[in-house]
């Protein structure tokens, strides 16, 4: 694997499309036998290889329904829908995470797509706490915890709405960074009120991040729109229980294997997680049978190798597995 580092502007319209458009570029003037865009607004450029290039082959991920995000405005919801378009139509194979995803393109779209969803490694079977312990004041079981970009359609404002009719010693932790939302996360810092039991982590990755999974209580998803959600997934190949929205796309992997609440409604989820709170066999049971549903169904290992397959079958190479019963 080579990795190539190209610049982009960084503002919040167009960092992704501008590093899109400098890889577009990079691609046609190499010797790539796929090419592969993953989201529907790079997608919006899938159609330069097709004319430039047309040797190529083109694989577009379709990851979510990005326009319903209320980050974006009017002109970015359209570009977003183009791009959902263009996803469909300029892809010699467009690949969907999620089995939502793929009816929705089956039903809006006209466009069989092939279902490869996101997965999870293989997670040690135990954790300390010392780093979190060290960075937060925080030990096993002793916090609640939400791992999300923090952007307005993850929902962690009803989390901490909900968290503040509470009673209870265990703590609220945040964990996640702006995604040019600086004026979201002001909001939420507003809405905690400067509570010592929330408390805000910023962006985490590695071995904090594991102990940050691996030791919560429960972790809680109140996003209300998703493709299929990695965050999820990770909590639960960690053994640790899940409280998600019930969106489709957050049913998809916690129904029979988590708990879920109403979405966007903060009463629902107080109440949910005030139960949980007296349950800690019950939270502690489901979440290590979700580590095993979610090593089974959602393994990176098995993803890569249908992944892979996928790219053989489009560059001509014998395929060794059937992936026509991924296609709708």
């Amino acid at each position: 694997m080579q990795l190539i580092y190209l610049p982009s502007i960084r503002t919040k319209h167009q960092d992704a499309i501008s590093h899109t458009l400098l890889a577009t570029i990079h691609a046609l003037a190499s010797d790539y036998d796929v090419i592969h865009y993953h989201g529907v607004g790079p997608a919006l450029l899938a159609w330069l290889p097709r004319v430039f290039k047309p040797r190529a082959k083109v694989v577009v991920t379709f990851h979510c329904i990005d326009r319903k995000h209320q980050k974006w405005g009017t002109l970015a919801r359209l570009a977003l829908k183009l791009g959902e378009r263009a996803a469909c139509l300029f892809a010699h194979q467009t690949i969907t995470v999620s089995k939502t995803l793929q009816y929705y393109c089956s039903q809006i779209y006209n466009t069989d797509t092939l279902y490869i969803p996101n997965g999870v490694s293989r997670r040690a079977s135990h954790y300390g706490d010392q780093l979190i312990r060290a960075a937060f004041g925080l030990s096993q079981q002793s916090y609640i915890v939400a791992v999300a970009r923090l952007v307005r359609h993850k929902g962690i404002h009803y989390l901490i709405a909900a968290y503040q009719r509470l009673k209870t010693d265990k703590q609220l932790v945040i964990v996640g960074g702006s995604a040019f939302t600086d004026e979201y996360i002001e909001e939420l810092r507003l809405l905690a009120d400067h509570s010592p039991n929330i408390i805000f982590t910023g962006y985490q990755e590695g071995a904090i991040l594991d102990q940050l999974f691996a030791n919560a209580y429960v972790v809680v998803h109140p996003s209300e729109s998703e493709g299929l959600p990695i965050a999820i997934l990770e909590a639960m190949s960690y053994g640790t229980a899940v409280l998600a929205s019930d969106i489709a796309e957050n049913l998809e992997v916690v129904k029979g294997h988590g708990f879920t609440f109403r979405n966007k409604d903060i009463a629902n989820l107080a109440s949910k997680l005030g139960t949980l709170l007296t349950q800690p066999k019950a939270v502690a049971a489901v979440g290590q049978e979700a580590r095993g549903y979610v090593m089974k169904q959602y393994a990176w290992d098995d993803i890569a190798k249908k992944t892979l397959e996928l790219y053989r079958e489009l560059a001509g190479v014998v395929a060794t597995t059937d992936l026509a019963a991924e296609r709708v």
